[in-house]
């Protein structure tokens, strides 16, 4: 049902230095970016290996005296084969979906849960033409 780790998630303050530091110094690849719905910069995919990648968000903020930081870890992906079924397991387990399957900007389905500490872990169904499989 589940197939392995597809992405881990961070958002970050400065894309520039993320990417210098991601691929530059680790090596690994930018695949592709994408705007979300207003065309705004939102997300860049990083490629680690063959099905396995980072996803970096824009916006984050440091942390200060109002408020909690925005940077870091976002969401775990898990890669499925079937969304349904995994919406109705995960159901039938007795969780609730924060988001029920549906298909993402990238093409991919996805439904949403939370684990006991409130991390989002997304789990996603690669469609054959979205930009993952396609760079």
């Amino acid at each position: 049902m589940i197939k392995r780790i597809g992405h881990t998630a961070f958002t970050v303050e400065n894309m520039e230095k993320s990417l210098e530091f991601y691929c530059d110094q680790l090596g690994f690849k930018k695949l592709f970016e994408l705007n979300n719905r207003n065309n705004e910069p939102w997300i860049v995919y990083v490629k680690v290996c063959d099905g396995q990648f980072i996803e970096l968000f824009h916006g984050g903020k440091k942390k200060n005296e109002i408020n909690e930081s925005t940077i870091g870890y976002q969401h775990l992906c898990l890669e499925v084969d079937d969304i349904n079924a995994i919406a109705n397991h995960l159901k039938g387990k007795g969780l609730t979906l924060d988001v029920e399957p549906k298909q993402g900007l990238d093409k991919n389905y996805q439904c949403w849960v939370k684990d006991p500490d409130g991390n989002r872990i997304e789990f996603m169904q690669l469609h054959p033409e979205s930009p993952q499989l396609n760079n």
